[in-house]
Formats: C-alpha cells, structure tokens, sequence
C-alpha cells in the first residue's frame, strides 16, 4: 500500500522549494508594481523565511520559524489587488517551473497562500 505523496514531495522536496522560491522571487523582482515593497528588505533573510513558508505550506517536514505574517507585512500597505500580482506570480512560476504539477496541485497552494490575505493586506475591501 502506497501513500499519497505531499505537494513538498512532488515538487521536488528542499531543493524543489528552493528553486520555487528563487524563480518566484525573480518575477516577483521584476514586476514594477511589486518590486518596490522590497528595496529595503535583506533578500538573503527574506528567501530562507520564504523558503520556510513554502516548505510548511505544501506540507514539508519544516516549520516556518518567522515573525507571525501579520506583523511582517504590518506598514507595507499592501493592497489586495497587490496581494493578486504577487499570487499571479507564484502561478507564472508553477506554471513555468514545475510542469508536472496538476492544475489541482497549483489550486490547492494558492488556496493555502489566500489564507493569508486579510494578514498582509491593509485593505477593508477585497474586491480590490
């Protein structure tokens, strides 16, 4: 009897995330709208968290360790509509990165990442 294998698993385990994590952040960099939230954050910390973040979130063996994401991203003025640039980027990489990923497997992350919206975003409404 065989189990089911994790997101984490069929991404590639670390290294998958790694490389998740890093070509997302290459886009995410190169979108004009996004890039200036990032001027001044150290990338070297902000990638290994992130790292963290994507290994619990698709059901890896790690535990993100950060500061809780609300007072992360508190002062930022992160607006919904940006909160949606950020998650069509993580698609964009999906999609570009890991190919044998499902389109339910992509679904099924996005979803988790929207759990964390209301914490990132300074919006009252989320229609944008």
């Amino acid at each position: 009897m065989s189990e089911e294998s994790s997101l984490y698993d069929r991404i590639g385990k670390e290294e998958g995330i790694r490389r998740l994590v890093d070509s997302f952040y290459h886009r995410v960099l190169a979108d004009p709208e996004l890039k200036p939230y990032f001027e001044h954050v150290p990338m070297d910390k902000l990638l290994a968290m992130q790292r963290e973040f994507f290994a619990m979130a698709t059901g890896g063996p790690i535990v993100y360790s950060g500061r809780p994401i609300r007072q992360v991203h508190r002062g930022f003025a992160i607006s919904h509509r940006e909160f949606q640039r950020f998650v069509e980027r993580l698609i964009e990489t999906l999609d570009a990165e890991f190919s044998s990923l499902t389109r339910q497997d992509v679904l099924d992350l996005i979803a988790k990442i929207n759990l964390y919206a209301a914490e990132i975003t300074n919006d009252t409404n989320v229609d944008g």
